[in-house]
């Protein structure tokens, strides 16, 4: 049984803050930050967890793209 982020398949599209982290190459901390601060990727409570949708971090990830340091964030 494998336990990577990027190994499960698309009948788990819920990933914990950890797994979404593991999953867009950032650390839990900014992760964390960046939801604080209404910058990251949709989430979800589920109760009281905080779970991420594979489909939006796909979604904020196409559009955080960039094409030079110059775009405008």
């Amino acid at each position: 049984m494998t336990t990577k982020a990027d190994d499960k398949e698309p009948d788990r599209p819920f990933f914990n803050t950890v797994e979404a982290a593991a999953w867009l190459r950032l650390t839990k901390n900014t992760l964390e930050k960046m939801r604080v601060q209404g910058r990251g990727p949709a989430y979800r409570k589920h109760g009281r967890y905080v779970r991420y949708h594979i489909e939006d971090l796909v979604e904020w990830s196409h559009a955080s793209k960039r094409r030079s340091t110059s775009d405008a964030d």
